[in-house]
């Protein structure tokens, strides 16, 4: 099932991160170049973004509201290329070096960004309205990017979206930090699933997430290489 595969992809993404992050380690480990990943997508690139390929299967559908008040579901963006994450709209940590990542891939997509979809399906349940995925997408510079929607919904429909992907989300209090999978699907013009991506970050001695401006850079980079890749 592809629930079942991607739950397998992000435990494995999940677990290389942590070995990464005790090790200390500054660069990225060196792993397999998984099957399926064609000759154009750099190894380099691969690795960087622990990019896997999954089973052509049709992306779960879903219906949610967006930063605008607007009804968003993913079948009606049949014909665009997607490029689906899972935020915090209170998040500190990762979820703002996502932010300048997909910033930094619309810049890098040149002509083919019209013909590119960035979402982000929210992730804090006690955080739900959209002034709340309004103002992340604002502080964050979000907006700048046209093709942007960050979804929410009611927590029925936003953990029924979390389960079909294989987000695993802990949120034990409303003041508490969300712990969630952080992963980047990219879905192609036929509402497939193709690939999933692991984000990966450095930390600081105090634990601080950041990523040099070399590795952000790469990351927007890899992202536009793999929707170049969808549109191929």
């Amino acid at each position: 099932m592809v629930v079942g595969l991607s739950i397998t992809i992000v435990l494995a993404g999940v677990l290389l991160a942590f070995a990464w992050h005790l090790h200390g380690r500054n660069a990225q480990p060196t792993i397999p170049r998984p099957e399926g990943v064609p000759s154009n997508l750099s190894t380099d690139v691969v690795n960087l973004m622990q990019l896997s390929p999954v089973p052509h299967h049709a992306a779960p559908d879903f219906t949610f509201i967006d930063q605008h008040g607007q009804r968003v579901s993913l079948h009606s963006l049949r014909g665009k290329n997607v490029v689906l994450n899972f935020m915090d709209p209170h998040c500190t940590d990762i979820c703002p070096i996502v932010s300048q990542e997909l910033i930094d891939a619309n810049h890098d997509l040149g002509p083919l960004a019209k013909n590119t979809v960035f979402l982000a399906i929210n992730v804090n349940q006690y955080n739900r309205s959209v002034a709340n995925v309004a103002h992340f997408s604002n502080e964050h510079r979000l907006s700048s990017i046209p093709s942007w929607h960050f979804l929410t919904g009611s927590y029925h429909a936003l953990a029924a979206a979390w389960s079909s992907y294989g987000i695993a989300v802990y949120a034990p209090s409303p003041s508490a930090d969300v712990q969630h999978s952080s992963v980047t699907y990219f879905i192609n013009t036929r509402g497939q699933e193709e690939y999933l991506a692991a984000p990966m970050v450095d930390h600081t001695k105090k634990g601080v997430s950041y990523l040099p401006a070399v590795k952000l850079n790469a990351w927007g980079q890899g992202i536009a290489q793999v929707v170049r890749d969808l549109t191929s």
